[in-house]
């Protein structure tokens, strides 16, 4: 099985725009989840879904974080298994290119890794997706 999801998305914005949308609790919570997080090696975070995003609470702590390299574990609600999420920002002309990866995932044990794999795929297209609307709505507008 595939144990790392790729994504990959050109912005049209700053890359300190797109940075700190990934990294400031307050812009996280805007466009993704409820979010208690700190873009600081070592700082211990939660993610709190509401019902209607139909995820559980994801816990972490953040391994990296140097201008433009963010890297965190990534533990659902009611499980052990800890895997991995880093994101990669690359200043292009006019824009900013996105490199989102989500490794670790044949940590879960037989079919639950398959399921598993298929949910964190799907669910990164959706938050690419909100972050795109997100910045072209709430960054544009100020």
């Amino acid at each position: 099985m595939k144990d790392v999801i790729t994504k990959e998305k050109v912005f049209h914005h700053p890359i300190d725009t797109i940075w700190n949308a990934i990294s400031q609790a307050k812009e996280i919570s805007t466009w993704f989840i409820q979010a208690d997080f700190k873009a600081e090696k070592g700082y211990q975070y939660t993610f709190t879904a509401s019902e209607e995003k139909g995820c559980l609470t994801i816990t972490g702590e953040v391994k990296e974080s140097n201008p433009y390299v963010l890297v965190y574990t990534w533990i659902v609600e009611n499980t052990d298994v800890e895997t991995t999420v880093s994101w990669r920002l690359e200043s292009l002309d006019g824009g900013t290119k996105l490199y989102l990866e989500h490794s670790g995932i044949s940590n879960y044990a037989g079919d639950t890794a398959i399921a598993m794999f298929e949910s964190f795929n799907g669910g990164w297209d959706g938050c690419i997706s909100q972050l795109s609307d997100y910045l072209k709505s709430e960054v544009n507008a100020r």
